[in-house]
Formats: structure tokens, sequence, C-alpha cells
């Protein structure tokens, strides 16, 4: 018989009330947050970080790894338990960035407006590392190999205001290089499966064409063979869940890109599919790496049936090689809530068992 597809989550799964810091759609006393008000409560939140605050996190990060497991997810992620969002919580680890003076800025072709942190220098590693300690901390609560997400340098440009370059090929060397400097430090501490989520591949795929995918090498640069080298590209995250008019980017980008993609140093990419499904044909595209397959909605509340999502798995069989085949969400799973999260990771890893 064969072996069941192998599964995976993308990165975010829900926090708990009691995790101190919140996400950006998260809704806060009744009124949903801006995401300027978000990064300054966060701001507050870092600067009284301790041990308390600590035991929490480490609570939250061993709840989402059990939960994940629980499910049958055979890569679990920490579930970015301390993140306000994946991108900007990197960026405090980076000099150049102003988390207090914020800048408006229209995102994603218009699909909403938002308060951003803004570059005011040179971007650098500011000498520290983060991640590993995040890596060690979620490792510590499974056998399963955890995997690790890092914003990839293009999608940190579109989320940050830049005030300092006006040289965005600069911009996204400066930024891969000190992606690099972190995903070494992973890979170091023993993290075999690391991410880089570049979603703005999708929504500029000339700027990906152009400079995008060279910075993804760069990111990987120097990292050993023994890592799974993952990026993920999927076409929008709404700003609540059944948000019907949210403006994703045009599915027929993954077309555009897959070819400079699969030549590049990874391993694996990640495609959104569950949301609006792709013409099959594009899994053909992918000769070398291997495909992680979006198989259920993050931000839509209806619960895909086992019967659903195996059906387009098997169709999907008819267009790339079993062994690089991986049955995921389409995103981090955080808008969906715990329990609605686990059914749909239930759901999913029971399809990919049945296929």
């Amino acid at each position: 018989m064969a072996q069941s597809l192998t599964t995976t989550c993308i990165g975010a799964y829900p926090k708990p009330d009691y995790v101190p810091i919140r996400d950006w759609f998260q809704i806060d006393e009744g009124l949903t947050a801006t995401s300027g008000e978000v990064t300054r409560r966060a701001n507050e939140t870092n600067l009284r970080d301790g041990a308390e605050t600590e035991a929490l996190y480490v609570k939250a990060t061993q709840a989402a790894v059990e939960d994940q497991v629980a499910c049958g997810v055979t890569v679990p992620t920490d579930g970015e338990q301390r993140r306000e969002n994946y991108i900007h919580y990197h960026c405090r680890h980076l000099s150049g960035f102003d988390f207090v003076n914020l800048t408006s800025r229209v995102l994603r072709d218009g699909a909403y407006t938002a308060e951003l942190p803004t570059i005011t220098g040179k971007i650098e590693p500011d000498g520290s590392h983060f991640l590993d300690r995040d890596y060690q901390v979620a490792q510590g609560f499974t056998d399963r190999l955890i995997k690790i997400t890092v914003p990839g340098p293009t999608t940190i440009m579109d989320t940050c205001a830049d005030a300092f370059y006006d040289d965005p090929r600069q911009l996204a060397h400066d930024l891969a290089y000190a992606l690099n400097f972190e995903i070494r430090a992973l890979a170091e501490a023993g993290c075999t499966y690391i991410q880089v989520d570049e979603p703005l591949f999708a929504r500029n795929v000339d700027r990906a064409l152009d400079y995008g995918v060279e910075c993804l090498d760069i990111c990987f640069d120097g990292v050993p063979d023994t890592v799974t080298r993952v990026m993920h590209m999927c076409c929008g995250y709404p700003g609540h869940l059944d948000d019907a008019e949210y403006h994703k980017a045009d599915p027929s980008c993954y077309f555009r890109l897959a070819e400079a993609v699969d030549s590049s140093s990874v391993h694996q990419v990640s495609l959104e599919d569950a949301h609006r499904y792709n013409d099959l044909a594009l899994l053909e595209k992918f000769r070398n790496s291997a495909v992680i397959f979006g198989s259920v909605a993050i931000a839509q509340s209806r619960l895909e049936s086992v019967e659903e999502i195996a059906a387009r798995l098997t169709n999907a069989l008819h267009h790339i090689d079993r062994d690089r085949l991986i049955a995921a969400p389409d995103c981090g799973l955080a808008m969906l809530g715990r329990e609605l999260a686990m059914k749909k990771l239930k759901n999913l890893c029971e399809a990919a068992a049945s296929v």
C-alpha cells in the first residue's frame, strides 16, 4: 500500500487568549484593532518582556505544536505564537527599522491600508539571534521535525515604509543578507525545515522575476544540504474570516513564476489551491521542487470534507509524482480559531492518508 502523503502547516496557528501579543486581525475589546494599534501594543509588550511573559509564549507554543501533532500533521510549525504578524516580528530584530514613528501605506494592490514601521537606516542584523530559541522551544515538545518560517525580502518591503533606500533592488539585497544571518543560525541550531514566505511574488511577478528569486537564493546561501529549503507564496490573507470581497492576487501568476522558482535553490514550493482551484497543469511546471499543495482554506469557515480534500489530492497526483506532493492548508491558520483549525487539519490529514 502506498505511503500516506506528507502533511505540514504553513506557519501561524490560533493564539490562546493568554498570549500577551495579538495578531493584526484579532478583535480586542469588541473592536477590530488597527495595524498601528497592534504594533504599538506589541512595542509595549516587548518592553516589559520577562520570565512570566516568556512562560506564556512557551505554554502557547507547546499547545500549538501538540494540537498539530494530535491532528496528524507530519511537519508541524511553532505556530508563530510570539508574532503580532510574521513579518514585523523579524524586522524588530534588524537595525534600520523605526517601530515608533509609523507610516500609513496602501497595501496588496489596494486591498487595505495599514500603519507600518519605517525604514530609516541601513538594514543589518542587530547581532543577536532569536529564531534558534523559537525552534528549540518548539522542538522540545515533539519528536516530529519542526518547521520555522521567515518573511522574505520582497514581502518585508511591501509591509514596511522605505524612507532611506529609494532603491528597491538594494533594499531587497540588504534584507536577504540580514535574513541569511538568522537562517544560518537556525540551521546551526538543528532546524531541518526552514521556510521563506514570499506572498508578494504573487502580487508583483515582475519584481519577483527581476530580483526576488535571486534574493530568495541569498536567504538560503550557505545553508547545509541537510536542511529542506521551503518557500511559500499564497495569493493573499484577508482581514477577517469569510471576507468574500477580499482582493486576492491572480492565480495565473503561479504559471509565470513556476519556472524561475523551480530553478532556484528551494526544495519545496507552497501554493494556494483550496480558496480557488488552480489549473492542475501548473503542477507539471515544477520538475525539481516538491509542491506543498494548499488543500483547506484558511479564511473560510466552511469545513471541507475528507472526501472533498482527497478527491482534489487524487486529481493533483495525475500531474505530479507522489513523493513530491505534500498536503497543507493554503496559509496560516490563525484566523480560524482553535476548534475549526483542528477540524480542518484532522480532515486534511485523514484525506492525505487515504489517497
